[in-house]
């Protein structure tokens, strides 16, 4: 067993989290929260063998007493928190859990709507008995609306928000995201509407609910293809790699390989045009402005691709880095988090477990940068349960620290 009794303050630290969700969303929110300091409860079930994640695997974490409880997604989503364990389908586990939420400056579920109303859990019912608790839901279609009832996973998420009609190339079937990005972004939603709400609490005492869905946020991050479709009333096309609004805004093919081209303003046109030599394509009357080059998209697909035929990747990416021209390539996963950006960057760090053979984990890190309140992983990702005997002397440890303050 890991103690995670040392945790590292951070710009968060007294707030409490009672953590009833699971899978992706909610684990993503309360993660972010805990690696700013908050203390993180997380409500596992042992009986079902805690959050489903657990068993989506291989890969798993090599542990020494060979328990396959950490797989690599439950990991991804679930550090800086303390496991406990409570069934709240008895009478001993919903008490607890009560113990938790009452003390807890904010809850964040994800059941179906009303899934907890029996066990008295509810947010109607907790934040009639504590009027300043932030009680955070999500769910897949929101607690109203005629679908609010049905189950939201990932991927029915990304079909029925839009996304994936925008996915993959222009002719064949529509892909999802190659990362639950639906999850991920509601779980970022849900973050920042929990600190807005504990800011409209610390300064009016009145707590509340937030309902969130992940095919609402997901249909909030089509960003601008959706406002593409309600200004123009035409729903955007399946463009593959390129851009509905910037031209040329692509991936090509070159001698070996291929490279992203970022062509932003007609600024930097020209300066491709010239670095390719081709200043000529800088005045032609097809390509002087972005809105021509996207009428005349396919003719100059046709020339960039031939320019770069070619070419090797680092010749193009060096005549056009030397001409500030966005450009560069496609990494696979192992490329991107071995690089030296990913190094210098601290996108990859080792968290101890001295129950893995290794003796540490390696999560992918917490983009934030704070200048006075660094972030940092206050916890590897526990087993089922791990932290139940030690949960409630950390709860009270906190009060007691929010007390004198």
């Amino acid at each position: 067993m890991t103690d995670a009794s040392d945790t590292p303050k951070g710009p968060l630290d007294g707030l409490i989290v009672c953590d009833l969700s699971r899978i992706l969303a909610g684990p993503t929110a309360t993660q972010m929260l805990g690696d700013l300091g908050a203390l993180i409860l997380k409500i596992e079930n042992p009986k079902t063998g805690g959050d489903d994640t657990r068993a989506w695997g291989p890969p798993y974490a090599d542990t020494t007493d060979g328990v396959t409880d950490l797989s690599a997604y439950f990991m991804a989503a679930n550090r800086s928190k303390l496991s406990v364990a409570a069934d709240i389908g008895t009478e001993e586990g919903r008490a607890l859990v009560r113990e938790i939420a009452m003390a807890a400056d904010v809850v964040i579920e994800n059941f179906k709507p009303d899934g907890l109303r029996k066990y008295g859990l509810d947010h109607e019912t907790l934040c009639t008995e504590r009027p300043d608790l932030v009680y955070c839901s999500i769910s897949g279609f929101g607690q109203t609306g005629p679908n609010r009832k049905l189950a939201g996973y990932d991927l029915m998420a990304q079909g029925f928000g839009g996304i994936m009609s925008l996915t993959g190339p222009a002719e064949g079937t529509p892909h999802k995201v190659g990362v639950g990005i639906a999850d991920v972004m509601c779980g970022m939603y849900a973050a920042i509407g929990i600190l807005a709400a504990l800011r409209h609490r610390d300064a009016t005492g009145e707590g509340q609910h937030i309902d969130l869905a992940l095919v609402d946020s997901q249909m909030a991050w089509l960003i601008n293809e959706g406002t593409n479709y309600l200004l123009s009333g035409r729903d955007p096309e399946r463009r593959g790699n390129a851009h509905p609004n910037i031209c040329p805004y692509d991936v090509y093919p070159c001698a070996d390989g291929h490279v992203i081209l970022a062509v932003g303003n007609d600024g930097q046109f020209g300066r491709f045009a010239t670095a390719m030599g081709r200043p000529d394509l800088a005045v032609d009357p097809r390509f002087l402005t972005n809105p021509l080059r996207l009428e005349n998209r396919v003719a100059l697909t046709e020339i960039v691709t031939d320019l770069f035929a070619e070419r090797s990747q680092r010749d193009i990416l060096e005549q056009l880095s030397a001409v500030t021209v966005p450009a560069g390539p496609i990494h696979t996963v192992a490329q991107a988090l071995g690089s030296d950006q990913a190094e210098a960057r601290g996108a990859v760090i080792s968290v101890p477990r001295d129950d893995v053979t290794s003796g540490s984990v390696q999560l992918l890190g917490n983009p934030l940068k704070f200048s006075r309140t660094p972030v940092a992983a206050s916890a590897p990702p526990p087993r089922v349960g791990e932290h139940t005997d030690i949960a409630l002397d950390r709860l009270r440890d906190a009060l007691a620290r929010r007390g004198k303050r």
